[in-house]
């Protein structure tokens, strides 16, 4: 007789290697797990069996009651900045590490759940997650890979047959979560905060093996290794800010090695343009607002770099903090240039003019001062290159502005080579239609916890092609309605 192939062929370097960096645990017995939704797509690209994991035994799986074979289920240890006070230990807290896979290009992925119960590192809470939280971080691990930004994904989301208390009594659910790794600057924080520097030698040794393995016998490789974490968030946090999302809680336990976006707790989109926005019901001081995400990222990213200096210049801290100095004061240009260049490929531009940021200033200025939807015009801006200006006038209420900024615009391209028809088409190619919309995202999530999921499978495959406009799906391409209110949101998962 055949034996079953097991679901998952892992292969777990973080516990075979890092001893120390985290404590085996397992996830809550709980009573009736179902699945809610799996993501088919995502399974292909993991290599893995979507038959078999949408049986009793991979719902089991992904709800924490069943370890699979070959899994080294553990809760990984890390500290962190949060709101800018310093927490020594934080830790998995609701979260488990099953192990690590290759999909199909290759690549190492970790396969994680997120809600399972309490761990060593829960700090008196129940280690659980409810539907609503579990659903939004899907749906936005999904957008932001449709969007082409680098991010965590979810496998699936299953509910528990628990009722779990969050200003109320919610379904409880369990998300599986895919990243290129959960190592975090909190995560190298932790160790040196401890004044163990052979651990955070050994961490950094395992992190330039899994994400910049062309580093492992280079002179200086610490410090390259710093550098290319500080050019993958500075290309991050310039693709969030071109779409205009919000993380709304950069911690340093939220900022991954890999440049991937993780946590998508209070996260939103905005709607009007506004370098303010603030979602989070808890970042009451505009910590991490909108237009602050850049210089929030290059805090943290000092954050990492005092946790290896010993590992720079051993007998010379000082040498070690003037050379990471001298590279960390390169993140504003860094991620100027990233946002510059995508901001040009919004607005149609090839080719550098020395007026470039400028003219896109004077935008964003347009339309902070007129509160215009950001998505909105930026997918109308493409038919104004080809002459169609009317749709684009037409959202602001006094027009003399933007009328003079579209003329300029209009200048800059006539010093192109394409024509107007490749131009639009480059530019809908980078402005998305559809973006998650928070009222649209809120109705699905509504909708889910009174056990109708059919707003967010419509939801999830219009947020799979976000540049290709469909007839029918207006109301995913239009800005909420004024009754929709302030928008608000909360930590979750």
């Amino acid at each position: 007789m055949t034996a079953t192939p097991p679901l998952f062929q892992f292969d777990n370097t973080y516990a075979r290697e890092l001893p120390g960096f985290y404590v085996a645990w397992e996830g809550a017995k709980v009573p009736s797990p179902a699945l809610v939704v799996f993501n088919e797509d995502l399974s292909e690209e993991l290599g893995l069996n979507a038959n078999a994991l949408q049986t009793a035994e991979g719902v089991a799986v992904f709800a924490g009651l069943q370890s699979p074979d070959g899994a080294s289920p553990l809760a990984q240890v890390y500290a962190g900045h949060q709101f800018g006070g310093f927490s020594p230990q934080l830790g998995d807290g609701r979260a488990l590490l099953l192990g690590e896979v290759i999909d199909r290009h290759g690549k190492r992925r970790d396969i994680q759940l997120k809600g399972s119960g309490p761990t060593p590192f829960s700090r008196g809470g129940d280690g659980k997650a409810v539907l609503g939280p579990v659903l939004r971080e899907y749906i936005m691990g999904e957008a932001m890979h449709a969007l082409r930004i680098p991010s965590t994904r979810a496998l699936a989301a299953v509910t528990t047959g628990e009722t779990i208390y969050r200003e109320g009594p919610k379904p409880g659910a369990v998300l599986t979560r895919v990243a290129s790794s959960h190592l975090r600057v909190g995560t190298f924080q932790f160790f040196a905060a401890r004044g163990d520097t052979e651990k955070v030698r050994q961490l950094a040794d395992y992190a330039i093996a899994r994400h910049d393995p062309d580093l492992s016998d280079a002179e200086d490789g610490y410090l390259k290794l710093f550098v290319r974490v500080m050019e993958r968030q500075a290309n991050l946090i310039a693709q969030w800010v071109l779409v205009g999302f919000v993380h709304g809680v950069m911690n340093t336990d939220n900022t991954t090695i890999s440049g991937e976006t993780i946590d998508y707790g209070p996260c939103a989109f905005i709607d009007t343009y506004d370098p303010a926005a603030v979602f989070s019901s808890i970042d009451h001081q505009g910590r991490y607002a909108f237009g602050r995400q850049p210089s929030i990222a290059q805090w943290n990213l000092a954050r990492l770099a005092e946790t290896i200096l010993a590992l720079i210049n051993p007998d010379d801290l000082d040498k070690a903090v003037e050379r990471v100095s001298d590279e960390l004061a390169r993140f504003p240009e860094l991620y100027k240039s990233a946002w510059l260049d995508g901001m040009r490929a919004k607005l149609g531009l090839t080719g550098r003019d020395d007026g470039d940021e400028q003219l896109a200033e004077a935008l964003l200025t347009q339309l902070f001062q007129h509160k215009i939807d950001y998505t909105l015009f930026f997918r109308r801006l493409s038919g104004a290159a080809t002459g169609a200006r009317e749709p684009v006038t037409q959202l602001f209420a006094e027009q003399d502005g933007i009328s003079a900024w579209l003329s300029k615009w209009t200048e800059r391209l006539e010093k192109d080579s394409r024509s107007t028809e490749e131009t639009a088409e480059a530019m809908n190619a980078v402005n998305p239609v559809y973006i998650p919309r928070n009222h649209k995202v809120e109705e699905a999530l509504v909708a889910a916890e009174d056990g109708d999921l059919a707003p967010t499978e419509k939801l999830l495959e219009v947020l799979g092609s976000p540049f290709e406009e469909k007839p029918g799906l207006a109301e995913f391409a239009n800005p909420a309605p004024s009754e929709f209110g302030p928008y608000r949101t909360f930590c979750g998962t």
